[in-house]
């Protein structure tokens, strides 16, 4: 792990964004896409950063792909936990990012259904 990498990882607002929901559960980029209202490219753009820092990890379920958070990053650089936390709780973007995760679980939203809508 580099903290230089890290570091850099974590300093964008989107990429901010993306773990804080990653910190609930994991998720698959059309989740991902829907709840920040964003391109594809843009979210997985960020996604390859966060993987490739070792904060996120990915796993290939059917034809999603889905990012979790990384224990071992947790463990390697506990503020990351304390960050998601303390200080990005707070801020009212990622508490309404949250707001809309737990929508679309009620609203059994998944990435089948997110497709088919397109």
């Amino acid at each position: 792990m580099n903290i230089i990498r890290t570091l850099k990882a974590l300093s964008d607002e989107t990429r901010l964004r993306i773990i804080n929901l990653l910190w609930v559960e994991n998720l698959c980029v059309c989740e991902i896409e829907a709840i920040l209202q964003s391109s594809q490219s843009n979210v997985s753009r960020h996604l390859a950063k966060l993987r490739d820092a070792g904060i996120i990890y990915s796993e290939k379920k059917s034809q999603w792909v889905y990012y979790g958070m990384s224990n071992e990053a947790i463990k390697h650089y506990a503020f990351i936990k304390t960050l998601l936390d303390e200080d990005v709780a707070q801020y009212p973007q990622y508490k309404e990012d949250i707001a809309k995760l737990r929508i679309y679980r009620e609203q059994n939203i998944t990435c089948a259904s997110l497709e088919d809508s397109h």
